[in-house]
């Protein structure tokens, strides 16, 4: 019976962790991926026009804390007025899957 309610627990985590993951992609979908693409490279009109960087470089990565990146989505780009603030869109929590999502894309 404890081994029982142990798989169930697991099984629930595991769901619980790839309802995440899925929501933190459609969020990326329906938010960031008509400028940054669907794997951060910016291959898009929008990021081509607006020279978009890479978010899955290397050199992109190691040049930004995840705080950078948060500011980023939170406020917007100040370089970049088409990099619209997302603080009075999204919760503090989904910010946080998106630098995570981004943080991704390296390993990509």
């Amino acid at each position: 019976m404890k081994f029982r309610f142990a798989l169930l627990l697991l099984s629930l985590a595991a769901t619980a962790a790839q309802a995440q993951e899925d929501t933190v992609a459609e969020t990326w979908t329906a938010k960031c991926k008509s400028c940054h693409g669907p794997d951060g490279k910016a291959q898009t009109q929008m990021g081509k026009k607006e020279a978009i960087q890479d978010l899955s470089l290397p050199s992109w990565q190691k040049s930004r804390t995840d705080a950078q990146i948060r500011e980023v989505i939170a406020e917007g780009a100040r370089d970049n007025k088409k990099m619209k603030a997302y603080k009075d869109k999204l919760t503090p929590q989904q910010i946080d899957a998106l630098v995570a999502y981004v943080r991704a894309f390296q390993k990509g």
